[in-house]
């Protein structure tokens, strides 16, 4: 899998910063950086998303499963979506 998911879940953060979706998927994006912990993240909150939220967080589910919860592409989303949710 490409990192065009990060590049989708970027830009759903930045369409609505606060927004139930873009919290969601900024939540697991965060747990999934936490190897060591199991990347605890409550899938019941997986309910809360559309068909097109489920998606993207599958998505981000299988690249952590490829190893591409780390480096440079992960690292510059994420530092984004920081900016993002903070900025709101």
């Amino acid at each position: 899998m490409s990192t065009s998911v990060l590049e989708e879940v970027l830009e759903q953060v930045r369409s609505s910063p606060h927004g139930a979706t873009s919290l969601i998927l900024y939540a697991l994006v965060n747990t999934l950086e936490y190897e060591a912990a199991g990347c605890l993240f409550k899938l019941t909150k997986l309910r809360d998303l559309d068909a097109r939220g489920r998606r993207l967080a599958y998505g981000l589910m299988e690249l952590m499963a490829e190893g591409g919860n780390r480096g440079e592409a992960w690292d510059t989303a994420k530092s984004r979506m920081d900016e993002l949710i903070r900025q709101g």
